[in-house]
């Protein structure tokens, strides 16, 4: 059996009597051309390697294999595991399953220290830990492609003063490019969420921070916008408060929603020296 030849997804998923875990926040794309839709935001993808997080039933797996890329598909949920099993039989040799938690997985032990893309619809349970471990982790993906719901999509986005800018606005912009891509709506899924989704395109900048400078930004962000309606010299004051803004060249009585990703750096430098 080829890839042209296999049976639609939702054919598949009767036969194997699959059904979505609400407890592992599974919800499955079953209308590939979406999938390939993503795919394409994703590529070019001929002869990369693409890292996928919870291929469940393999909608996007399908489309990324069809990109001509080499898959290594990290899947938690041993029920779809010979469903997997027979597209693997299908992509001839490009698609690796990997059962196991992706919170817990070596990527660069699973490219065997290849560069490779991410590439995935992400668990709503575990999408913002999953992508905090790539942004701040030793493993540096080439770019990652992501669905998230629409929240924290537009959470990881967000421009500086505005309500959904935050800790993972700063972190995310500090280390990468990041922008919303795609929108897709509730009936998009099976079954359909309580609320939308969106793909995040994240890029990684030319000259990103090194992880002692990330390390730091990490420990500003969380005081600053832990306590995000007080004025920086006082949600800072367990890291230095007005003397730290001071040093950084930050108005102390600024408050975190008002500080940009460059402004944050100067924060963490000024922590970390």
């Amino acid at each position: 059996m080829s890839l042209q030849n296999l049976p639609p997804l939702r054919e598949a998923l009767a036969e194997h009597g699959l059904l979505a875990r609400k407890s592992f926040g599974q919800h499955f794309l079953l209308d590939l051309n979406i999938t390939r839709k993503i795919a394409r935001l994703a590529g070019p993808l001929e002869g990369q390697t693409v890292i996928e997080v919870g291929p469940g039933p393999g909608g996007l797996t399908r489309a990324l294999l069809e990109a001509g890329a080499q898959v290594i598909a990290v899947e938690m949920d041993p029920r779809f595991i010979e469903l997997l099993g027979e597209l693997a039989q299908a992509a001839e040799g490009r698609l690796t399953i990997v059962e196991g938690d992706a919170l817990k997985v070596d990527e660069a032990a699973l490219t065997g220290g290849a560069p490779a893309h991410l590439v995935s619809n992400l668990p709503y349970n575990v999408g913002t830990p999953l992508l905090i471990k790539w942004l701040t982790g030793p493993f540096r993906p080439t770019s990652m492609t992501l669905m998230f719901q629409k929240e924290v999509a537009d959470r990881i986005a967000a421009p500086v003063g505005g309500d959904a800018y935050g800790r993972l606005a700063v972190i995310s912009q500090a280390i990468c490019e990041a922008k919303v891509v795609m929108d897709l709506p509730p009936r998009a899924f099976t079954p359909p969420p309580k609320v939308s989704s969106a793909v995040v395109r994240l890029d990684p900048l030319p000259n990103p921070p090194a992880p002692a400078l990330v390390k730091a930004l990490e420990n500003v962000t969380g005081a600053a916008f832990g306590q995000r309606r007080k004025m920086l010299r006082s949600s800072l004051k367990v890291l230095g408060g007005e003397a730290l803004c001071v040093k950084a060249g930050i108005d102390p009585g600024a408050r975190a929603e008002t500080v940009d990703v460059a402004g944050f750096l100067r924060l963490a430098a000024a922590l970390a020296s």
